[in-house]
């Protein structure tokens, strides 16, 4: 039975993939368009699942609250700079300027999670509680996939 944990970093490890090869991309190109497209959509139902199935139970929890909250509003700044994303032409260097620290804010924020959040978490949260809310997650994401 798969944990919250695990069913968060492997869609962490997606999320870093994508915003990878993003930056290795250059011009107004299809590959650019469909990889952004990709990684967009990936955050945006990532962080929806994130926020209704990992930090709820974790706001009712003074160990975990203020880190719950200060995730959140990383999902905020990351819609942000996806906002100035589509708003600039993917050809400009500005477009991959952007992109950049979209890729350093992803990897800022799920460093933070992995490392900090988890393990405070891990103690907040009983067994039966990150088993249900792996499974309450999976099929979450699994439906906003298809």
């Amino acid at each position: 039975m798969k944990t919250i944990f695990e069913a968060l970093r492997k869609d962490h490890d997606t999320q870093k993939d994508l915003a990878d090869k993003l930056i290795q991309t250059s011009g107004d190109t299809s590959e650019r368009h469909s990889l952004y497209d990709q990684l967009k959509h990936e955050l945006k139902i990532h962080a929806d699942g994130e926020e209704r199935h990992f930090y709820v139970p974790l706001f009712d929890d003074d160990m975990t609250q203020d880190h719950a909250r200060h995730g959140v509003a990383e999902h905020h700044e990351m819609d942000e700079l996806m906002e100035k994303l589509d708003k600039t032409e993917m050809s400009s260097s500005a477009w991959l300027t952007y992109a950049k620290e979209l890729r350093d804010k992803v990897y800022h924020h799920l460093d933070d999670e992995e490392h900090t959040i988890f393990q405070l978490a891990g103690k907040v949260l009983s067994e039966k509680q990150k088993t249900q809310l792996a499974t309450e997650y999976q099929s979450f994401i699994q439906e906003k996939r298809n």
